[in-house]
């Protein structure tokens, strides 16, 4: 059964995101981040730059797909961290790492989901009710409460 993990109170969400995927890659997981198009931009945007002595391997699943469909699959398939608007075409079933604010879908194939919950109220509420989603069948739920200190993934 799917472990689920709400990381709450980010102040930071992206740059907890890029935190945690590099704890992932660092670990050896298989990721999968789901999320609306301008978070997924952006935090591509981010993980090219916020370390300069990290290195954070990942790619889109949209990216240059029309160009060279065969190499991307290829890059798909290897890369340990991908950026997906869907779990639709998902190679990855390890790591849900989910930005939004619905249920991604397909998320019961994964053998856990990270939820990434920021501050602002509309956000909160979204994510409260995933938890009850997720509480009312059963998955184990865990919860993980940041602060302005406490930032680290």
């Amino acid at each position: 059964m799917t472990e689920v993990a709400f990381h709450v109170n980010l102040a930071d969400k992206l740059g907890y995101a890029c935190r945690l995927l590099r704890k992932a890659y660092a670990g050896g997981a298989k990721v999968l981040v789901t999320g609306q198009p301008d978070q997924l931009h952006e935090l591509d945007r981010l993980l090219w730059q916020f370390s300069s002595t990290d290195f954070v391997p990942h790619c889109a699943a949209t990216a240059a797909s029309s160009a060279n469909p065969e190499l991307h699959a290829i890059t798909l398939a290897a890369s340990p961290i991908v950026l997906a608007q869907s779990t639709a075409s998902s190679q990855h079933w390890q790591v849900l790492v989910n930005l939004g604010e619905e249920i991604p879908e397909n998320f019961e194939r994964f053998e856990r989901l990270i939820e990434l919950v920021g501050q602002a109220p509309p956000e909160l509420s979204a994510a409260r009710r995933r938890w009850k989603h997720y509480a009312d069948r059963g998955y184990p739920l865990k919860k993980h409460e940041t602060s302005a200190a406490g930032t680290n993934a």
